[in-house]
C-alpha cells in the first residue's frame, strides 16, 4: 500500500463544527437560563438550602441550574432586582416606596410572597449577667441618632445597671434588618446611631458579639437559634410583661413589633421566560414550611401559603404592604390583606 495521508473531510470538518456551535449554545443556554438569587442575609439560609435542594431533585448534567444565591442585604438586593439584574430578590422587610418607583421606571413587574416569620432578636454576651430585658423605649434612647456618642455606658439604658461601656453590633445601612428596627423602634426610617459596628453577615455579628463581654446587637431569630451558646437574647419588657423570642411568642403576635413577615420577590416576567425559575417558585412554596423550621424561622399558617400559590400562579403583582414596613400588623390582618389582593 502507498503512503495515504489521513486527514479530515470537510464533510466531517463540518460536522465538528456544529457540534461546537451546538455544545456553545447549549453552554449559553444554561447560563441565560439560571436564576439569580440576592437580597437579605436574613432569608439567605432559607433559600440557599432550598436551592440545594432543588437542584438535587433535577437531572442538571453536572450544571448548576442557579446562580450562587448573594447576600448584599434586602436594600442592595432590590436596587439590583429593580434593575433586571436579579429574578429573585430575598427580603427581610416589604418592598418600599422608592423602590417600587425604581421597579415601575425599569418595567420590573413582580409578585410579592411571603414565606416565613422571623423576629429581630435583642441580644448580649453570655458574661452579661445584670440584663435580662429591654423595653423599646429603651432601645430607642440607645439607638437613636441624638444617642450617637452620647449613650454609652450601660448604666444610661437604665440606672440599675453598672457604669461599664456598651459597645453596640448590627445590621448595615444596606439591611432589611436595619430597616425594619428603625420602623419598629425608632419609628423613622432609616434614622439609626452611626457610632455601631456594622456588618452585613450575622455570622460575623455574632461571633464579634461572642467575643465581647460589653456588646449588645441584633439581627433575625434563625442566626440566634443556632447561636444559644455564644449570645444571650433579651426579653421585651412590655405592660410590665418580658416577651422572650420564641416560636409561640411570634406566631401568636406576642412579640410585636419586632416579629415581622419575610419575602421573596420574584420577576414575573422572568419567571414567564425562564421555565426552571418557575419551577422553582413552585418548589419552594411547596417546601417553604419545612425549609422555614430548619433555617430556624416560623412557618406561616397553610392558608398564607396557600394564598402565595395562588398569586404566583395567577400572575398577581405588587405589594399589599403600601410601600412601607406596617410593623404592628397582626396574623389575622396579615391574613386578610393577602386574601383581599
Amino acid at each position: 500500500m502507498g503512503n495515504k495521508k489521513w486527514g479530515l473531510s470537510s464533510l466531517t470538518i463540518s460536522a465538528l463544527m456544529v457540534a461546537t456551535l451546538s455544545a456553545c449554545t447549549s453552554v449559553d443556554s444554561i447560563e441565560t437560563t439560571k436564576i439569580k438569587i440576592d437580597g437579605s442575609s436574613t432569608v439567605y439560609p432559607i433559600s440557599r438550602n432550598v436551592v440545594e435542594e432543588f437542584e438535587a431533585t433535577q437531572d442538571t448534567q453536572d450544571t448548576a441550574l442557579v446562580s450562587d444565591v448573594q447576600l448584599s442585604g434586602t436594600t442592595a438586593g432590590f436596587e439590583k432586582f429593580c434593575q433586571g439584574k436579579t429574578d429573585i430578590n430575598n427580603a427581610s422587610r416589604p418592598i418600599h416606596d422608592h423602590e417600587i418607583k425604581a421597579c415601575d421606571q425599569s418595567g420590573v413587574r413582580y409578585t410579592e410572597l411571603i414565606i416565613g416569620l422571623d423576629a429581630i432578636t435583642i441580644v448580649v454576651n453570655p458574661q452579661n449577667n445584670f440584663a435580662k430585658d429591654i423595653t423599646l423605649e429603651e432601645l430607642k434612647k440607645v439607638w437613636e441618632p441624638e444617642a450617637e456618642g452620647k449613650i454609652t455606658h450601660w448604666n444610661q439604658i437604665r440606672k440599675s445597671w453598672p457604669n461599664q461601656p456598651i459597645n453596640l453590633y448590627g445590621p448595615g445601612q444596606y439591611s432589611g434588618t436595619n430597616d425594619y428596627f428603625t420602623e419598629a423602634v425608632i419609628k423613622q426610617k432609616g434614622e439609626i446611631r452611626k457610632d455601631y459596628t456594622a456588618n452585613k453577615n450575622p455570622n460575623i455579628l455574632v461571633q464579634k458579639i461572642a467575643n465581647d463581654p460589653n456588646a449588645l446587637g441584633y439581627f433575625g431569630y434563625g442566626y440566634y437559634k443556632i447561636s444559644t451558646t455564644q449570645v444571650k437574647a433579651l426579653a421585651i419588657k412590655k405592660n410590665n410583661q418580658s416577651i422572650v423570642p420564641s416560636r409561640s411568642n411570634i406566631k401568636w403576635d406576642q412579640y410585636r413589633p419586632l416579629s415581622r413577615p419575610l419575602f421573596i420577590y420574584v420577576n414575573m416576567k422572568a419567571s414567564q421566560e425562564k421555565p426552571v425559575l418557575r419551577e422553582f417558585v413552585h418548589f419552594y412554596l411547596e417546601n417553604s414550611p419545612e425549609f422555614v423550621s430548619s433555617a430556624g424561622y416560623i412557618p406561616l399558617p397553610k392558608e398564607l401559603y396557600k394564598l402565595a400559590k395562588q398569586h404566583f400562579e395567577t400572575g398577581k403583582v405588587g405589594t399589599v404592604f403600601e410601600g412601607k414596613s406596617q410593623v404592628e400588623l397582626t396574623m389575622d390582618q396579615l391574613l386578610k390583606k393577602e386574601a383581599e389582593f
